[in-house]
Order: C-alpha cells, then sequence, then structure tokens
C-alpha cells in the first residue's frame, strides 16, 4: 500500500503544478518567461498541446460524428424449464 501512496501523491503534486503553470500561461506571460512555462508543461506532460488550451478552439463547431448504428440484441432464447 506505501508503493500506492507514493504514487498517487506522486500523480497529485503533478496535477497540481500543471494547474498552476496553466493559470501563468493564461495570465499571459510573454517572450522567454512563455517558453520556460511552455517547456515545464511539456516535461510534466508531453502530450499536452497549447491548441487544447484555448478558447477558440474549444467553442470551435465540431465535426458530426457518423450515425453509430445500433448494435442488434442477441435473440431471446428459448424459456428456461422450471424445478418443481
Amino acid at each position: 500500500m506505501v508503493e500506492r501512496r507514493i504514487e498517487l501523491d506522486r500523480r497529485y503534486h503533478r496535477k497540481a503544478k500543471i494547474r498552476k503553470l496553466k493559470a501563468k500561461l493564461a495570465s499571459g506571460v510573454s517572450g522567454a518567461d512563455r517558453e520556460k512555462v511552455l517547456y515545464k508543461i511539456k516535461r510534466l506532460s508531453p502530450a499536452w498541446t497549447e491548441e487544447s488550451q484555448t478558447p477558440a478552439a474549444a467553442s470551435a463547431p465540431k465535426e458530426p460524428k457518423a450515425a453509430a448504428e445500433p448494435k442488434p440484441k442477441k435473440p431471446a432464447g428459448p424459456p428456461k424449464p422450471k424445478k418443481a
């Protein structure tokens, strides 16, 4: 259980750091400071992209999803005999 607790603490700390860095980035830092913040965020979360944080990208209309056909239900088998 100790290992799990250490993993959880590490994850929570990383999430808090990313939240703080994103807030700093959103506040309007510029130049070298902005590059430092982006570098730190990418070190903590390599899959993160700046485009995912911009309000314009969030409000852009999404492409309609293809209408998925519902899966056919399994046919019901014969009723099970009742035990007397």
